[in-house]
């Protein structure tokens, strides 16, 4: 029996399971098409809040890959829709890229703001060392705290960058407080929000992804099949010793297709 065999949109993460920088891996463009033959759907849905949407889905099609504005969620896409959900102040800290500055000014929050009354932490690939004292002493201040995913290293090629919960552990060891919500994956509101875009219920959903603790933890959260891919951070040995327990696993992408048959 094929234990995929009733999902009808299957989220795909994107650093690690679909490409590694800028190139990608095997069986990625190939299980997108076979996915839309099946009858069936794909969303990307990344935590890495480092790029906007109109960086991703250039990049995508840089890369041979189609992507439409309805098949890409991030948790940066997310975080906004929590923050807007909650009537987070428009004034905040931001600690994020040039890009992901711009997808929150767009929103029409003021991300520097001279009296921040909230801060919101993303993956900053161009931090700074002021940077990390302005985030601390906001912190430290006790004003609401939000991140927009817990990834501690980022897979690039020939090994990892740090991510945003080294920060995370950081602003910890500097002023003993987590944030008070972490957005993206494995929390079970962004799969949640995804499935509510694609006018499905949880339950007809696949995640697929190369982390344990963020992809394949979402399983554990929400009632949503996984699928493990071993091409980005999680090695056979890794996964062998966890208790978290994936519904399939493959050696990537394209050892999935025959669940698409």
């Amino acid at each position: 029996m094929n234990p995929l065999q009733d999902v009808r949109l299957y989220l795909l993460d994107m650093d690690g399971t679909f490409y590694l920088d800028d190139h990608l891996l095997p069986g990625a463009l190939e299980f997108l098409s076979r996915v839309r033959r099946s009858g069936r759907r794909f969303m990307f849905l990344t935590n890495n809040s480092s790029k906007n949407r109109r960086d991703y889905l250039d990049k995508l099609a840089g890369l041979g890959a189609q992507v439409g504005e309805d098949e890409l969620f991030t948790s940066a896409d997310a975080t906004l829709e929590y923050l807007d959900e909650c009537a987070f102040p428009r004034e905040m800290l931001l600690i994020g890229t040039p890009s992901l500055e711009e997808q929150f000014r767009a929103r029409g929050y003021r991300i520097d703001a001279e009296e921040p009354k909230g801060v919101v932490l993303g993956f900053d690939t161009t931090i700074t060392y002021e940077k990390l004292t302005k985030l601390c002493n906001t912190v430290r201040a006790g004003l609401p705290y939000i991140a927009t995913h817990p990834d501690y290293n980022c897979p690039v090629q020939g090994g990892f960058i740090p991510d945003i919960g080294a920060v995370i552990a950081f602003v910890q060891a500097s002023t003993g407080r987590l944030p008070d919500l972490v957005v993206g994956k494995p929390n079970a509101m962004i799969a949640r929000a995804a499935a509510r875009r694609a006018g499905l219920s949880v339950e007809q959903l696949c995640m697929v992804g190369d982390r344990l603790y963020t992809d394949i933890a979402l399983g554990q959260n929400c009632p949503i099949k996984t699928a493990l891919v071993l091409c980005g951070e999680t090695t056979p040995a890794d996964a062998a010793r966890s208790s978290i327990r994936p519904t399939v696993t493959a050696d990537s992408l394209a050892g999935l297709l025959r669940y698409l048959d």
